[in-house]
C-alpha cells in the first residue's frame, strides 16, 4: 500500500503558476509511476501527466503540453507538478495517482492503483 497525498492548489488569475505535489508515504515511492489527473465540475476525470519510475520518462497531455512540467525527488517521495501559464480552462480538482513498476507512464485512469484526494486549482480571467 502506497498513501498519496497532494497539496499546493489554490486560486491564480490567469497566466499565473502554482506548483503541487504529491508526497507518498508506506512504500518506496521511486518503484511507483506516478500521473496527475484532473476533473472539472460536472467533467469526467481526464489525464494530465505522468513520469515513469524508470528513468523518469514523461508524458503530457496536449492541453498541457508546454505549459505543465512533471517531476520527481525519490529523497523526498515527492511528485511535483508544475503549472504554468494557466488558463481558466486549467480549473479542476487535481489528483496524483500511482501504479507500481509499470512498464509506461500511462494516461489511463484504470492503470492506476493508489490515488490521492485532490488539490483544488481555480484559475480566474
Amino acid at each position: 500500500q502506497v498513501q498519496l497525498v497532494e497539496s499546493g492548489g489554490g486560486s491564480v488569475q490567469a497566466g499565473g503558476s502554482l506548483r503541487l505535489s504529491c508526497v507518498a508515504s508506506g512504500r518506496t515511492f521511486s518503484n511507483y509511476n506516478v500521473a496527475w489527473f484532473r476533473q472539472a465540475p460536472g467533467q469526467e476525470r481526464e489525464f494530465a501527466a505522468a513520469i515513469s519510475w524508470i528513468a523518469g520518462s514523461t508524458r503530457y497531455a496536449d492541453s498541457v503540453e508546454g505549459r505543465f512540467t512533471i517531476s520527481r525527488d525519490n529523497d523526498k517521495n515527492t511528485v511535483y507538478l508544475q503549472l504554468n501559464s494557466l488558463k481558466s480552462e486549467d480549473t479542476a480538482t487535481y489528483y496524483c495517482a500511482a501504479r507500481f513498476r509499470a512498464l509506461s507512464a500511462s494516461s489511463r485512469l484504470s492503470d492506476y492503483d493508489y490515488w490521492g484526494q485532490g488539490t483544488r486549482v481555480t484559475v480566474s480571467s
